[in-house]
């Protein structure tokens, strides 16, 4: 299977796919790691609030919070990507975005360690993701790699973040 390009006199072949994917992107930190989600998927950023835990969920769903008179899930984006839990400081935020799961949408928080910037990512500067040659590797919710100067910021789909299974537990908190 092959993927088309496009090459552009100044910057030599561009993967096409990639270079739909310039924009802008909220950056965000876990860990040392650098994270983007594109901008029209951020409702707000809040600071942390406690977070209700609801029994009988996967530990990387932290719980829900009251945001205005609206329940919403929150979940754990170290948790979920495999990445020590961390305690929170006054650095930790909740991004609210919203997800498209099949047909529904649904409003959750995701909790990051750090919120950087609004950064445009042009096209060219937008990699596919890693491939790591085995199927173990589930990379499909990373929409690409962008550079900015020397940093290297992994651009996620947040629509893929979670399983289906997973996004069902999600929503069903909600309810809970």
């Amino acid at each position: 299977m092959s993927t088309a390009t496009e090459v552009t006199p100044d910057q030599g072949p561009v993967n096409a796919g990639m270079a739909q994917l310039g924009g802008k992107y909220m950056t965000f930190k876990l860990a040392e790691e650098e994270y983007g989600l594109e901008i029209l998927k951020v409702r707000e950023i809040i600071g942390f609030m406690e977070v209700t835990r609801v029994p009988r969920t996967p530990e990387f769903i932290r719980g829900v919070i009251n945001l205005r008179g609206k329940v919403i899930p929150v979940i754990d984006l170290r948790l979920k990507f495999a990445m020590p839990r961390t305690e929170a400081t006054d650095q930790t935020v909740i991004i609210v975005v919203q997800c498209q799961l099949g047909d529904k949408q649904l409003t959750m928080g995701i909790l990051v360690d750090q919120v950087l910037e609004v950064l445009s990512i042009d096209g060219p500067q937008i990699e596919p993701p890693p491939s790591f040659g085995t199927s173990a590797v589930d990379t499909e919710f990373i929409l690409g790699v962008g550079k900015a100067e020397k940093r290297v910021i992994f651009l996620l789909d947040i629509d893929k973040v979670l399983s289906t299974e997973e996004a069902k537990a999600v929503a069903q908190a909600q309810v809970a």
